[in-house]
């Protein structure tokens, strides 16, 4: 494979969209392996250039080697492969990676695939190798899959309706992010990808019209839900709101009970 070639994969944009489409190509089964090699930051693209030529050594392999430029993990496809005969190429490669590349390593997770996983699984896998505490080669689960919680990040610039909100949204499962103002908010939803944004409108720095549509214009493949919960109630604001893609809008004083509904009804 061609420098070049390397290079183009490193730059892509959309690393979970690619690999969706990487497992969707190969119809009867496909093994995913995820690989970060932590403590070796400054030699990322030599440790995707040994993970290509292992790659590239196995005979009648058709699989991928692509990596997401921003968190550096690496993604590798096996068509066809079995998880026992994943499993022992993953133990080869980190063999391979530990004798090629000085301090490294290697952090490994892998599964066996006969469906396109959820860009949400995906994310948990790779997330699940960036933070392992331990050089044995982790197997994803479809239990582990099932248990992946939705993000959604909290906006409003008052600190004691947030920590409610943080709390009460904690206690039904949902992984929580918290923003004082909209200008925060959008420095985060691209980088930590929520699946939903719960906001105030009365937002220091950008106001909430202004705000929701800049989410909108946030270069993202599965933009967040957006749901408004704020004081504001004239009836202008609330058809704006809708007009501008939000997906529902509740006025405080609230129900919780009403407002847990609300979000799950957003989310499934």
């Amino acid at each position: 494979m061609s420098q070049s070639a390397t290079l183009q994969r490193v730059q892509a944009v959309d690393f979970y969209g690619r690999l969706e489409e990487e497992v969707r190509n190969h119809s009867h089964g496909t093994a995913l392996l995820f690989l970060y090699c932590a403590g070796n930051p400054s030699e990322t693209e030599a440790g995707l250039a040994e993970v290509q030529s292992f790659v590239d050594q196995l005979s009648g392999l058709n699989g991928e080697v692509l990596q997401d430029t921003q968190t550096g993990v690496m993604a590798v496809t096996l068509p066809g492969y079995s998880l026992d005969a994943a499993h022992y190429q993953a133990l080869l490669l980190k063999q391979h990676l530990q004798g090629r590349l000085e301090q490294a390593d290697p952090r490994i997770t892998l599964a066996a695939l006969t469906e396109v996983p959820s860009a949400l699984t995906l994310k948990q896998m790779a997330e699940a190798t960036k933070l392992s505490t331990s050089s044995d080669i982790h197997i994803f689960t479809q239990e582990e899959a099932d248990s992946g919680q939705n993000r959604i990040l909290i906006v409003d610039q008052d600190a004691t309706v947030r920590e409610f909100l943080q709390i009460r949204l904690a206690m039904q499962g949902y992984e929580t992010l918290e923003a004082v103002d909209g200008l925060e908010a959008l420095d985060l939803i691209p980088k930590w990808e929520p699946d939903l944004v719960l906001t105030e409108l009365n937002l220091h720095g950008i106001d909430g019209l202004p705000f929701i549509h800049h989410i909108q214009q946030l270069d993202m493949k599965e933009p967040p839900k957006i749901v408004v919960l704020t004081e504001k109630r004239v009836e202008q604001t609330i058809s704006q709101c809708f007009q501008n893609g939000v997906d529902d809008y509740v006025t405080k004083p609230f129900s919780p009970v009403e407002l847990d509904a609300r979000i799950r009804r957003c989310l499934h």
